[in-house]
């Protein structure tokens, strides 16, 4: 057995594929049911509650933003909240899920993009805070991930994803420009998470659906793989040894490999509902490490408490079985997870996550 370790090096073991002490874990929960943990417990920082290995770090975000009313020249509803890039977020009306409103979704030329207020996030003031912020949870043992974001996502939901999908067919430099604007935020995020000392980058782009992509291949490859290269490489040109994390939902077995090939030695969330983790650690498990793979779609909404310890056994059994594994449901816990079935994972993973 291994001697004990610390959260840092627990979970730099296990990805860098590895046997630690035992196996990390981690999840999230949804406001609802964040409610439902602090009435349960008392306490209010899940991380702390059940242990969580990771803490994350992040540019700072700006304290005002530009007037987005020329790009929605019919308004938005009450209430809606935008993120830096102008994707409108108005609410829905159930539990934390919203809308979505788009602010180039009536671009038409290369003038239009320029024109638009893209984020600056080089000013000192948006990064300086990261190396003593690293510095400082290292101090304390913590693994440390930066939020790297997306490309992909971000891109569909400025200009609507049928939009976007087109201009990458029919008018490609429209497409590339918002591509590229996104990846240089992208990679700049990369390089200044590297010199500040982060173990990992926390990157991703749903480009899953439940049994394949939302694209081709061979449109994976031409649009977003060198993008997502060119972020990596910013990074690993400055840390070699920072790892980095990929996440999608959904099937991505075509692409898995090109990931690699990048250099993402983390994949999550491992959909058990989509892919079978154990033929994907069977295949690539010598190069790949796992994130994930306790379903949110099956298991944890719907499952018997003995249902979710069935899944942490199995998945340690066959996933973690030589390190390479941080144990987690697939997705953010929704208001349908039973309480119960929170405290089952907790307590599996307690008791088989022991090497």
């Amino acid at each position: 057995m291994p001697a004990e370790m610390s959260p840092r090096e627990r979970v730099l073991t296990a990805m860098r594929r590895r046997v630690p002490d035992r196996v990390p874990r981690e999840w999230s929960f949804t406001p609802a049911v964040q409610e439902e943990f602090v009435r349960q417990t008392g306490a209010t920082n899940p991380a702390d509650f059940f242990g969580f290995e990771r803490r994350g770090v992040g540019l700072r975000g700006a304290p005002q933003l530009p007037d987005f009313s020329p790009w929605f020249p019919e308004g938005w509803p009450e209430g809606t909240t935008f993120n830096e890039y102008g994707s409108g977020h108005p609410p829905a009306g159930f539990y934390h899920f919203t809308g979505r409103i788009y602010p180039l979704e009536r671009a038409r030329s290369i003038e239009d993009l320029e024109a638009f207020p893209w984020p600056d996030y080089t000013p000192a003031w948006r990064h300086e805070h990261l190396e003593r912020q690293v510095t400082d949870l290292h101090a304390d043992e913590w693994f440390v991930s930066g939020g790297v974001g997306h490309i992909w996502e971000t891109a569909w939901q400025m200009t609507r994803m049928e939009k976007l999908m087109q201009d990458m067919i029919f008018d490609p430099p429209m497409a590339a420009y918002v591509f590229d604007q996104i990846t240089e935020d992208r990679a700049f995020a990369a390089r200044r998470f590297a010199e500040s000392g982060c173990d990992m980058l926390h990157c991703g782009d749903d480009v899953g659906m439940q049994d394949r992509l939302m694209m081709s291949p061979e449109m994976w490859r031409e649009w977003l793989k060198p993008r997502w290269r060119h972020v990596i490489k910013s990074a690993k040109d400055i840390n070699p040894d920072i790892l980095a994390f990929y996440h999608s939902d959904g099937d991505v077995r075509q692409v898995i490999a090109d990931l690699i090939e990048i250099g993402f030695d983390v994949l999550n969330p491992i959909q058990p509902e989509c892919m079978d983790p154990a033929a994907l650690k069977r295949e690539y498990g010598d190069r790949l490490a796992f994130w994930g793979c306790i379903g949110t779609q099956t298991t944890m909404p719907f499952g018997s408490t003995d249902d979710v310890r069935a899944a942490v056994k199995w998945t340690i059994d066959n996933v973690g079985y030589d390190g390479g594994l941080l144990i987690a449901p697939t997705h953010v816990l929704e208001p349908d997870v039973p309480w119960e079935n929170i405290m089952a994972l907790h307590e599996a993973v307690e008791k088989y996550g022991a090497y």
